[in-house]
């Protein structure tokens, strides 16, 4: 027999996951700023790259969050 959907939780998890990827993000911004003059272009790009996905990923988590919240009320 199938577990029941309980999505109880979901907000919760979601917000661990906004700070998680904010971590990550700040991570590669710091990581930009302390060692440009010693990684490559391509390096730079790759990093930059992944911190644009994350910030996309950061809204779409919130829509999420604004979408389970008002599911539960």
């Amino acid at each position: 027999m199938a577990k029941p959907d309980d999505r109880s939780d979901n907000a919760e998890k979601l917000s661990k996951h906004i700070t998680n990827t904010i971590d990550n993000f700040r991570e590669g911004q710091d990581y930009l700023s302390e060692h440009a003059d010693e990684i490559s272009s391509s390096e730079k790009q790759q990093i930059e790259e992944k911190n644009k996905k994350r910030l996309r990923s950061i809204e779409g988590f919130r829509e999420e969050i604004k979408d389970e919240t008002s599911d539960q009320q």
